[in-house]
């Protein structure tokens, strides 16, 4: 196991860049940008030995400044939507940017953790991300401390580790946002949609244009939600579903069957020799199909089209602090936030 390190350029600013390498013993590795915290490269290998990077991005830190996609990125204070760009705590109504037809989406594209130079301590076989909000920024209340720790198992488990804590009430939702390709990002025909995909939950969160909940919890059953069998991903994505067709495919948070706060699988990808399961301690996990993915070229000059990748992200249900009936993202002052992600290759 090792961390090693190097430049990865320079912001537009003129700010120093370091890319963070995580290896283990067989051949697996992470790559993280101090710039947003973000996942750059991962390298994994199929049950042939053969190591490919599976996750979309970027080769360079231009790219990274702009970044609609949220390419591998850490995301924070807030993932996902919030319905009117505001909420309230405590009787207090707090506004955020409305970048999102209305509401909110991931925070902020301009201020958002992602955006951020976050601090690196390296530990073991690990790299701990920090940074810090001050009170009001993006509209969150609170003089907030928020850390992602990344690290990589010989057993090929990339985990991710998230702590915060504020002097005020205010929202903690972080989650990470990359894209998988689990044949190869160099490759990406039939990649995604040839992936079966399990995902334990028996309900889903209903929403409506936004994709934003009602707060009705949703039977998968008998729609194309249904994944708690192995399915192709691209079995019933161009569903003439209403669900699916408001957001042009997957874009939907399920309910995780069980939940009690404790780490459990909640979902298993495969495709291409590689096998990825999911564990969180969290309610929800978002499952994006890259439906708003614009043509545009990534790493080692490869061409990304819409859907070539796939998110599973981690988090409290979308619109959660708005919705009484939803386990709240709401931390009281000087209550830690904490909570594990881990992505493992089998």
């Amino acid at each position: 196991m090792s961390v090693t390190k190097k430049s990865f350029g320079k912001t537009k600013d003129g700010r120093e860049v370091t890319m963070y390498s995580i290896g283990n013993d067989k051949g697996a590795r992470a790559d993280i940008i101090d710039y947003g915290a973000i996942l750059v490269n991962l390298m994994i290998p199929d049950d042939k030995g053969e190591v490919k990077d599976i996750v979309l991005g970027y080769d360079n830190i231009s790219d990274y400044e702009v970044n609609d996609c949220f390419f591998g990125a850490t995301v924070g204070p807030n993932a996902n939507r919030i319905a009117g760009f505001k909420f309230s705590i405590d009787g207090t109504e707090y506004k955020l940017a409305d970048n999102d037809d209305g509401n909110n989406l991931h925070s902020d594209f301009d201020l958002g953790f992602h955006k951020k130079l976050w601090t690196a301590e390296v530990k073991d076989n690990s790299v701990k991300f920090s940074c810090k909000k001050p009170d009001m920024e993006m509209g969150f209340p609170g003089n907030m401390e928020a850390s992602v720790t990344y690290s990589l198992s010989d057993d090929n488990e990339l985990k991710f580790e998230y702590e915060g804590i504020s002097d005020k009430a205010t929202i903690f939702n972080m989650t990470n946002h990359t894209y998988f390709a689990l044949g190869g990002q160099d490759d990406l025909v039939s990649n995604e949609y040839d992936t079966e995909l399990t995902i334990k939950a028996s309900k889903f969160t209903y929403i409506v244009p936004g994709a934003i909940p009602t707060g009705e919890l949703k039977d998968v059953e008998g729609t194309p939600m249904d994944f708690r069998n192995p399915k192709k991903i691209g079995k019933e994505i161009d569903s003439d579903w209403e669900q699916m067709t408001m957001v042009g495919g997957y874009d939907h948070n399920y309910v995780i069957d069980g939940y009690d706060g404790s780490l459990k699988n909640v979902a298993t990808a495969s495709f291409g020799g590689r096998t990825m399961e999911v564990y969180t301690d969290l309610p929800g996990i978002q499952f994006y199909s890259g439906n708003s993915i614009k043509p545009q070229t990534g790493k080692n000059g490869v061409k990304y089209e819409r859907r070539s990748a796939f998110c599973l992200e981690t988090q409290y249900f979308p619109n959660s602090v708005n919705e009484p009936s939803f386990e709240s993202p709401v931390k009281a002052a000087g209550e830690k936030y904490h909570t594990v992600t881990i992505y493992k290759f089998v």
